[in-house]
């Protein structure tokens, strides 16, 4: 977390206006992937745009549904190590959850902390946090890296690079609107404000 309490408070859900219950209403449903029928921090603070929203979450349903060709497990390592390397606690925190679900172990989660280079890594997975590196930090993936992750072909590519993408840019807005994170998860002690 960058913040230790929010720039730009989240909307109330008893306070709503039109455009605010019609973009939040899909996100009551339980059994929404995100949330299971909670609107989260996340979306109640991007609710004060409503079409910005309504957009976002027409991108956002792309990369976390199965017409992402990255399988589950392996689009959680990619969301987890941007969100690590975007410094952000709360897409940190959500996506080790929802990581754990798809498969992840808490062994694999602290070695996403420590990046390509960490032992354990399948040379593809390896590609896939080396890509992640590059792109948060150079915004480039460099041809050898390309070359190594040839196993997803060319729609894994393209889905890797906007996947990481839109987690940049949740990690830029989480940051800086200080979206505090949901009760009952839990900060990675690396991650939080002194």
């Amino acid at each position: 977390m960058r913040l230790k309490s929010p720039r730009i408070e989240p909307v109330d859900m008893d306070r709503l206006d039109e455009e605010q219950q019609t973009v939040l209403a899909p996100l009551t449903n339980p059994d929404n992937m995100v949330g299971g029928g909670k609107v989260l921090n996340i979306f109640r603070t991007l609710a004060h745009a409503p079409k910005g929203l309504a957009a976002f979450l027409g991108w956002g349903s792309y990369i976390l549904s199965r017409r992402n060709s990255l399988p589950p497990r392996e689009r959680e390592i990619v969301i987890l190590r941007t969100g690590w390397l975007c410094r952000s606690g709360y897409e940190f925190a959500q996506h080790t959850r929802i990581g754990k679900l798809c498969g992840l172990s808490d062994d694999e989660v602290a070695r996403i902390k420590r990046g390509p280079d960490a032992e354990g890594w399948t040379p593809l997975e390896r590609a896939m946090l080396r890509a992640c590196d590059e792109l948060v930090t150079d915004h480039h993936v460099s041809d050898a890296t390309w070359d190594d992750l040839s196993e997803l072909g060319t729609k894994g590519r393209v889905d890797l690079v906007m996947t990481v993408g839109q987690y940049t840019q949740v990690s830029m807005m989480l940051n800086s609107f200080g979206v505090q994170l949901e009760e009952g998860d839990m900060a990675d002690p690396d991650l939080t404000p002194s």
